[in-house]
């Protein structure tokens, strides 16, 4: 793996040269296609005021979860039908590097963003929005959980639901958590794996995707959920608020254990083969300004990465990041994660 990485960043730097001594294109009229996840949401006054004054026709396509996006653009390095790539994160980052489908850009704008998460990976990649993925709980109970620990306490049997790693970003998200958390060594005993093992004992519920979770099994997910403890993310409570009616609540139903949250961060890149490098440039410029960053919050329920975007106190009341996320490198995910998956599914399924 560390190979191949450092055969992507050699061929960034040559494209980089590449690019510096071409004549830049013109983007007026140009249309740019903008590949994203089915969550990526912005106000439609931003793109309009976007496409008015750069000339771009943004053509903004849709195509089901981070996984199917970056599988698509891999089955098209090097002849992308985009431009631009938005939605892949650091839980997938590592197999799209290994598959080359980026081409090089840093935008000035990158300056604004916050130290913790300004890994570009040799400017391959731009950082757009981080948030954490937590287990949250019906404020309803009487004595809710505080830590991974207690998910497989008996007095918390039947009360869990959590999505599946493989068919779920946030599913994947909690596997890394607990990985992290409770270590990996290699074998099919790690300690990770008695953790899960300890959770499918109480009586965890597992399904494939985080609307099923949260809407049809969760307590206070609007439906009959009879499960009071959710996998979903910090920023899901700040979501309840700003769905509820008017007048607004001073409070939620919800809230996050902010213990053994993973922090995911997405990412923007230029599709290697793009036919309007310029305008792809110009879409990545403006996914940081501070206009988007800034609409970020309460469209797509996560945090801006610029240190420049203002943020609505109400965001930041009820929807707090973790203080102390878990983090895995990306190489050390995309070496092991074959793996770890099929571990999971023998404990799980089994």
């Amino acid at each position: 793996m560390r190979k191949s990485l450092l055969i992507v960043l050699l061929i960034a730097i040559l494209t980089v040269v590449v690019t510096f001594n071409r004549s830049p294109e013109s983007v007026t009229g140009s249309k740019v296609t903008l590949l994203v996840h089915e969550s990526f949401i912005l106000s439609e006054s931003l793109i309009t005021d976007f496409e008015s004054e750069s000339g771009i026709d943004l053509e903004i396509v849709a195509a089901g979860d981070a996984g199917s996006v970056l599988a698509g653009a891999i089955l098209a390095a090097g002849e992308p039908t985009a431009d631009v790539i938005f939605g892949v994160d650091n839980t997938l980052l590592a197999k799209a590097l290994d598959a080359y489908i980026y081409e090089p850009y840093r935008s000035a704008s990158m300056e604004s963003v916050i130290a913790d998460v300004a890994n570009t990976y040799g400017d391959l990649v731009t950082p757009i929005d981080f948030g954490d993925v937590c287990i949250n709980f019906d404020k309803d109970m009487a004595n809710p959980p505080t830590t991974l620990d207690d998910l497989r306490n008996p007095i918390f049997r039947g009360q869990t639901v959590v999505t599946d790693p493989a068919a779920s970003s946030p599913g994947l998200a909690f596997m890394l958590a607990t990985i992290a958390k409770y270590g990996d060594n290699s074998k099919f005993e790690g300690n990770w794996l008695s953790y899960w093992r300890d959770l499918k004992a109480n009586g965890v519920k597992v399904v494939n995707s985080w609307s099923d979770a949260y809407f049809v099994e969760f307590t206070k997910g609007g439906g009959d959920g009879k499960y009071p403890i959710v996998l979903s993310y910090a920023s899901s409570p700040a979501a309840e608020w700003v769905y509820a009616n008017e007048p607004k609540p001073k409070s939620v139903g919800t809230t996050s254990m902010m213990d053994g949250c993973f922090r995911q961060i997405e990412y923007a890149g230029i599709l290697r083969g793009t036919d309007n490098r310029a305008g792809a440039e110009k879409v990545i410029d403006w996914l940081l300004s501070k206009e988007v960053q800034e609409d970020i919050p309460f469209n797509m329920f996560v945090y801006p990465v610029s240190s420049e975007a203002e943020i609505d106190p109400k965001f930041v009341e009820f929807a707090p990041f973790a203080s102390n996320p878990i983090t895995l490198d990306v190489e050390y995910i995309a070496e092991n994660l074959d793996t770890w998956l099929a571990e999971w599914d023998s404990v799980m399924r089994n």
